[in-house]
């Protein structure tokens, strides 16, 4: 849904002057309102605001992942709204040459609510717990990786480039035989999260994201195929020298980074 099509002050009239008109008169009118963080204000979901403003895109969608991106830069929700506002006036006033200033009084009610919305999602996920490192297996904690994925992809954003071209996710996964108590798989993990550590030791992520799994983020080259070889030769060898781990499984996936950290956050509950 466009924004033509949703009950706003920004109206189709303004689909003549197009994205960079409309991304220029609204960072402007963002600065003059005291946005705090001039390096970054520019970032993708603006640009895709400024798309779906236009006619090319889901406005509702697009200020939701705005809301979430500026979460997760560190932006307050007073400034995230401000910021907002001073799109909605960029927009709405798009027959002015002068200045127009952000009014945030004039913004629709739906516009505040699915930004604040994002926002909030955004913030939650970027909560981080106080320890990053799992005492058990001294692989990190799935909070430290959702900060790595976010660095991540604004590495991405600022070389224009998509996540998955730079960096990979692996997953490996064990099936290990119950014995009621839960020590077998704990025991397998520990024994997995060795050989991990022993094989991706050059600054690759390893994270430990539920008690059967755990994840690789690894800069793709850094003879990342060598190393993922190497593991899956040397962690059954460790796993078959005890008696009670000799039938356990090891699985090694690729998983291709979506298009943004947003998604990929709510890919790590899936996995």
């Amino acid at each position: 849904m466009s924004m033509r099509e949703q009950p706003s002050g920004c109206e189709a009239r303004f689909t003549y002057a197009g994205v960079h008109t409309l991304r220029a008169r609204w960072r402007t009118t963002s600065f003059a309102a005291g946005w705090p963080f001039p390096g970054d204000w520019a970032s993708p979901a603006v640009d895709r605001v400024c798309e779906a403003a236009v006619g090319a895109g889901d406005l509702r969608q697009r200020l939701g992942e705005l809301g979430g991106e500026r979460a997760g830069a560190g932006v307050g929700l007073d400034g995230t709204l401000q910021d907002l506002a001073a799109m909605h006036a960029a927009c709405a006033d798009a027959e002015d040459t002068g200045l127009v200033v952000a009014d945030p009084d004039a913004v629709p009610a739906w516009m505040i609510r699915v930004t604040a919305s994002g926002w909030a999602d955004g913030s939650a996920g970027k909560a981080i717990a106080r320890e990053s490192t799992d005492a058990l297996t001294g692989l990190t904690t799935v909070n430290y990786l959702r900060t790595r994925l976010h660095e991540v992809y604004r590495e991405a954003a600022s070389a224009r480039r998509e996540p998955r071209a730079g960096y990979a996710l692996l997953t490996v996964t064990i099936e290990v035989p119950e014995d009621g108590s839960g020590w077998n798989r704990a025991q397998a993990m520990i024994l997995t999260a060795a050989a991990l550590q022993r094989v991706f030791d050059s600054g690759q992520t390893l994270s430990l994201l539920r008690p059967s799994t755990a994840t690789v983020l690894a800069a793709r080259g850094d003879r990342l195929h060598a190393r993922r070889a190497r593991f899956e030769t040397d962690v059954p060898t460790r796993l078959a020298n005890d008696p009670s781990l000799r039938t356990a499984c090891v699985r090694v996936s690729d998983v291709a980074l979506p298009a943004t950290h947003q998604r990929a956050w709510q890919l790590l509950d899936c996995l």
